[in-house]
């Protein structure tokens, strides 16, 4: 056992140690088709020897997919179609996270393909093992399997996700514009140190965790492992310095939550202030509407209001921008209720937001929004379907 925070306890399982099948990218050399097979028979294996719950429902939220669109109107000059996007995840998170972005994309005539990060969809033990270069070979894989088929690549990621997004098309030419939600550019300097855990974990196995939680989400890990956080922060170094000395020149859309907990919201307002792209646009949810964010140009900004009182929503948060309030499991109905922050350490409020009790709140878990009573993390964006009309608008405007 260990103890975690206030004292209570949790206790480290098979799910916190590595499966031995998911920590290196292995899909080199496959077509995306037998990516998602070989990846799906992979998930298959592990989520049945951990005897997860829903055994069919968990391996097709976390598998990889692709989508064709629909029509000749789609066909490209010298590929079978015209525009193709890539749909990153992000940290801890599965390609379920993509889904409803994925049926946009395609409705706008676009090939889509959604890939899996090794570490991701089986076990948080899984994270343990992964560097963030492995995550690289995924996008960079998804990359040249999309441009066998597509004239003009895009790439879109959420959080982690994004700034892999990013990366990559600093590195590869063939990618002409970029769509991120929630993007990860900034984390915490902690994260820096998160894995001098290695010097004495061997003797305290738990050492290796940020958080042990009880991992009930379907489609991502609420246990953290050190090394993930740490892994994404050299991610954000190695990609902050190369954004010194390179100009963002493709168009970007991006959509973000101003009382972003998880990520830096400046360090993203700071990106999009540097991309020079004419049809570069963000979207940003704010609690706080009457003080637009400097160095944005009123053209490339559309401020919405997140707080949002006869809904119960205070405000967006950086796990509420891809996902509908249709959704069936994370959405205004839907069966999860992320209540993690309480876990251990208030036990009864943990438990009050799990039972969907009559005036819990929602929206990001600021201090403020703490202190005004019991909070549910939201996970689905009130304003999806006018999300989907901006991104229209930004992909009418393309070159």
């Amino acid at each position: 056992m260990v103890k975690g925070k206030n004292g209570s306890a949790a206790q480290l399982g098979k799910r916190h140690r590595p499966s031995g099948e998911n920590s290196r990218f292995s899909g080199e050399g496959l077509a995306f088709g037998d990516y998602v097979r070989d990846t799906t028979a992979m998930l298959r294996r592990v989520h049945t020897r951990l005897g997860t719950a829903e055994l069919d429902k968990a391996v097709a939220g976390n598998a990889p997919f692709e989508l064709h669109p629909a029509g000749e109107a789609h066909r490209g000059k010298n590929k079978p179609y015209r525009r193709g996007v890539l749909l990153t995840h992000g940290l801890t998170d599965s390609p379920y996270f993509m889904r409803y972005l994925a049926e946009f994309f395609r409705g706008n005539g676009f090939r889509v393909m959604a890939v899996l990060l090794p570490g991701h969809g089986t076990q948080p033990g899984d994270l343990l093992e992964v560097g963030w270069r492995e995550w690289d070979k995924a996008v960079a894989y998804g990359v040249d399997r999309l441009a066998e088929e597509a004239d003009e690549i895009y790439l879109a990621g959420f959080s982690a996700g994004a700034a892999l997004s990013v990366y990559r098309s600093l590195h590869d030419e063939r990618v002409r514009g970029l769509f991120l939600f929630s993007p990860a550019f900034e984390i915490s300097p902690r994260a820096a140190r998160a894995n001098l855990h290695r010097l004495y974990s061997w003797l305290i196995p738990q050492a290796k965790w940020v958080n042990i939680r009880p991992d009930k989400n379907l489609f991502k890990y609420e246990s953290l492992p050190k090394n993930a956080v740490a892994q994404l922060h050299a991610l954000t170094q190695k990609l902050n310095a190369l954004l010194q000395t390179r100009e963002m020149n493709i168009p970007v859309f991006a959509a973000a939550s101003r009382d972003d907990t998880t990520a830096s919201t400046p360090a993203t307002l700071e990106f999009m202030a540097h991309a020079r792209h004419p049809c570069s646009r963000l979207v940003l949810y704010a609690s706080d509407t009457e003080n637009p964010p400097p160095g944005i140009a009123a053209e490339k900004l559309e401020l919405v209001n997140s707080a949002l009182p006869e809904q119960k929503i205070l405000s967006s948060a950086h796990t509420a921008i891809a996902l509908p309030p249709e959704d069936a499991y994370y959405g205004a109905a839907g069966i999860y209720a992320n209540a993690v922050h309480y876990y251990p350490g208030d036990m009864e409020k943990y438990n009050t937001c799990n039972s969907k009790c009559e005036g819990v709140l929602l929206g990001e878990i600021t201090e403020a929004n703490l202190k005004a009573g019991t909070l549910r993390r939201l996970m689905y964006n009130p304003h999806f379907a006018a999300l989907k009309i901006s991104m229209k608008r930004f992909i009418d405007s393309l070159p």
